[in-house]
């Protein structure tokens, strides 16, 4: 599935609790459709370059959020119900192009040595189980002279809350 991003740009009264259904509604949307909500910001209130004209007024300011889903690419045809929000001056669904993801983010040597350790590990994984596996690749066993260890003495600290 293709990654999108959906961009909706609110009116700038919209209280949160109404934002937040909105993108919620947009998302199990998304949900019941098999795709993935990867991210979600706000960029708060932001000054518009023009008004937008609405049966309430004119707006010079609204609150931009981004969705970005991996959706199915009919799925901005499905949207067509955000025409009808009134909370909404404008929404904008973009494919996000030459975006990598899974094994296309790995370039072809990558992979191989991924596949090479995928194929390693059933066989090390008894001997994990086991616990007969080498331990002299971990670097975990040095951090402990990093740290000072200080005792606390209890009722000295109870003394000066007192």
């Amino acid at each position: 599935m293709p990654l999108y991003d959906c961009m909706l740009l609110l009116k700038p009264h919209v209280t949160k609790e109404r934002l937040m259904d909105l993108v919620a509604r947009v998302g199990k949307h998304a949900y019941r459709r098999n795709g993935v909500i990867t991210n979600i910001k706000s960029f708060g209130v932001v000054q518009l370059g023009y008004g937008i004209k609405k049966l309430d007024g004119r707006h010079y300011k609204g609150q931009l959020m981004q969705m970005s889903m991996m959706v199915t690419p009919n799925f901005n045809k499905e949207l067509h119900y955000l025409n009808k929000e009134d909370r909404l001056l404008r929404w904008l669904l973009v494919k996000q192009r030459n975006t990598k993801y899974g094994m296309e983010f790995l370039d072809e040597d990558d992979v191989k040595s991924e596949m090479n350790q995928l194929r390693r590990r059933p066989q090390n994984y008894g001997r994990i189980l086991d616990g007969d596996e080498d331990d002299d690749d971990d670097d975990d066993d040095d951090d402990d002279d990093d740290y000072e260890e200080y005792e606390v003495n209890q009722d000295e600290d109870d003394k000066e809350e007192k």
